[in-house]
């Protein structure tokens, strides 16, 4: 990694709607210049967009959220895709399925969250997850943005990533 050229981080998980788009958005606002920060899905549903609770919580939070969308995770297997350095699947259900095969061979590490938008509680019950997840990815993303610039490397990159799973 150089001065001028960011480190490019995909988050995945199966829908890309709500812990992806939230660690997509934290770590975009957080990161400067030092990191960029996409999401995906590996099967997000038709016309899947990102949960409205979980845009109503980064919004709360001052993050932006002009441009966060669904999509899937073909659109960074596909040519002229931005590389990937780092790529982070935040649930159970995509750590555990054939991703694409990612030009320039990633460093990959599994971070599982609880899924926010699960169960049938009342809105103010999830909204309270939801800032809970917004939270724990927070700091897992503190974490990261922090390591010295030789953990960051092609080499150390993998272990830094899966150790910070441990946090």
């Amino acid at each position: 990694m150089t001065a001028t050229a960011p480190l490019n981080v995909l988050f995945l998980c199966t829908h890309n709607s709500a812990r992806s788009i939230l660690a997509e958005a934290l770590l975009n606002a957080m990161a400067g210049d030092r990191f960029k920060a996409y999401s995906a899905g590996s099967s997000p549903r038709d016309q899947q967009q990102p949960h409205p609770l979980g845009l109503e919580v980064l919004q709360a939070a001052g993050i932006d959220t002009e441009g966060l969308r669904s999509k899937s995770w073909d659109a960074f297997a596909a040519p002229g895709a931005p590389q990937m350095d780092l790529i982070i699947t935040v649930c159970d259900n995509a750590a555990g399925e054939v991703c694409p095969v990612w030009p320039g061979h990633p460093a990959t590490a599994h971070w599982g969250f609880a899924d926010p938008s699960q169960g049938d509680g009342a809105d103010e019950e999830k909204r309270k997850a939801f800032r809970n997840t917004l939270h724990l990815i927070k700091r897992r993303l503190e974490l990261l943005i922090n390591l010295p610039a030789d953990k960051l490397g092609k080499e150390l990159l993998q272990a830094s990533a899966r150790d910070l799973a441990l946090h």
